[in-house]
């Protein structure tokens, strides 16, 4: 997808999204067909987020035979993109595409269910919510808003951002401007940098302005489509506050429980069927990203310096521990998730990250 498609599509205006809301037909219901809208937070066809929300859409329909038919509204079409989990509520759409750290307004709990720096990674994150009580716990979260969550995945670990000047020290990061979403800005923060909200659309014109001298999307993939390289040749990896972010389809829950129990598993069984290929998606086009980005375009990968990780975890527990403290079920969502990571990270070292050093060991460079 080209850069310029890509933002244009998702900086539609809100005037806009109303007004296709009010034109929008309520979902057809007939001979036991029903029609259900889908909405996200993504421009269409965006890579690995708005096509795997569109698989998704489809695989519904698909398995139903047609009785439970999807039509997927992208970011602006329908509702602005950061509004869709309000439009479930209230039952403007049926279902939404998205990620749970997008409605942090609503609870800061949601945090742990997108991830939170230094967490689970996205196969760790499945494993907690799957298995080990993650599960329960975001419908606990999502239940005063009758919304059903479902997890539909990972873009896998992310990129820590594009910056203009080479960060050597954590002295040349304090003071930058830096866009950086969901916690890792309130880490950031902490640390002494200037943190910048703009919406992804906004993201190139930021760095290009100067309004920003770093900046973080996604990924390899995502960030070769905004066209980031173009402005910012250093490229720090991997991000310390995404290391497999989740992706969510969620339902309003009074719908989702009128569905006979079929058309209820189906779409379950399609969330989770996207939650692999989605995952899948983002590995592959991000490992024949990377090269282009270094080898065509002159970009610097950076790892980040020593003081600068020991300081990330520092901030880090500072943030994780006033965020635990606000609630009642943000403590008990922040033990649960904790307790997974313990136990992920003395699996790990036996297995993913040992694995990881040998297969470097054997095959070299």
């Amino acid at each position: 997808m080209k850069r310029r498609q890509f933002i244009t599509t998702g900086a539609i205006g809100g005037a806009a999204a109303l007004g296709a809301a009010s034109s929008f037909p309520a979902p057809a219901i007939s001979q036991g067909r029903q029609q259900w809208t889908m909405v996200t937070s993504w421009p269409k066809n965006a890579p690995g987020v708005g096509v795997n929300a569109q698989r998704a859409a489809d695989m519904i329909t698909a398995l139903s035979g047609g009785r439970l038919s999807v039509k997927l509204y992208a970011a602006g079409e329908l509702v602005p993109p950061f509004e869709a989990f309000d439009a479930v509520v209230s039952g403007t759409a049926d279902m939404l595409h998205a990620t749970p750290y997008y409605w942090q307004g609503k609870s800061p709990v949601f945090h742990w269910f997108t991830g939170v720096p230094f967490g689970l990674n996205a196969t760790e994150h499945a494993a907690w919510l799957y298995f080990g009580g993650g599960q329960q716990l975001w419908d606990e979260a999502y239940a005063p808003f009758g919304v059903k969550p479902l997890y539909a995945g990972s873009s896998g670990v992310q990129a820590g951002g594009w910056f203009v000047r080479e960060v050597k020290s954590l002295a040349d990061l304090r003071g930058r401007k830096f866009r950086i979403a969901g916690l890792g800005g309130a880490v950031m923060q902490k640390m002494g940098v200037n943190v910048v909200l703009t919406p992804p659309g906004e993201i190139f014109a930021a760095l290009q302005s100067g309004a920003v001298d770093a900046a973080e999307w996604v990924g390899p993939w995502n960030d070769l489509a905004f066209g980031l390289h173009q402005i910012a040749k250093y490229y720090y990896l991997p991000a310390f506050h995404e290391g497999g972010p989740a992706l969510e389809i969620s339902v309003n829950k009074q719908k989702y429980d009128a569905l006979p129990k079929d058309l209820q598993q189906i779409v379950a069984a399609a969330a989770q069927a996207t939650a692999t290929t989605t995952l899948a998606d983002f590995n592959w086009h991000n490992a024949i990203s990377l090269e282009p980005l270094v080898r065509d375009h002159g970009v610097q990968p950076r790892t980040w310096p020593d003081d600068v990780v020991a300081e990330m975890g520092r901030a880090t527990k500072e943030v994780l521990t006033e965020i635990a403290a606000s609630s009642e079920l943000a403590g008990k969502v922040h033990a649960s998730f904790t307790n997974a990571l313990q136990k992920s990270r003395a699996w790990s070292k036996w297995s993913d990250q040992a694995y990881l050093t040998i297969r470097e060991q054997a095959l070299g460079a």
